[in-house]
């Protein structure tokens, strides 16, 4: 298995999250956060934003799944832009079901 994290633009969570949904991936867990990227940051004006509202979208999936749910958020996420976001993928090495106790496979 592998977790996916993905952060996003708080504009395009939504997006993200029905393309997802549509190609087959519903299940995740959504949470907005604030962070800076390689551009640290934004200026406007005299103004400096040090960090930027995002939203990270954390999936569980099977190994061969993994380049298919990528794909998807690349698509659905991508303006263009300095700060559309990050995708990475993560190992899990074992995932239980609370409810059952129940080890996932």
């Amino acid at each position: 298995m592998r977790k996916i994290t993905a952060i996003v633009r708080p504009e395009m969570a939504e997006e993200v999250s029905e393309a997802l949904a549509k190609g087959g991936f519903a299940a995740l867990t959504k949470m907005d956060v604030a962070g800076r990227g390689k551009q640290m940051g934004l200026r406007m004006g005299s103004v400096y934003y040090d960090e930027l509202p995002k939203v990270m979208l954390w999936l569980v999936l099977e190994d061969g799944k993994v380049n298919e749910a990528v794909e998807i958020i690349n698509k659905a996420a991508y303006t263009g832009n300095f700060g559309d976001g990050k995708v990475f993928v993560s190992p899990v090495e074992e995932a239980y079901t609370i409810r059952t106790g129940v080890k996932e496979l």
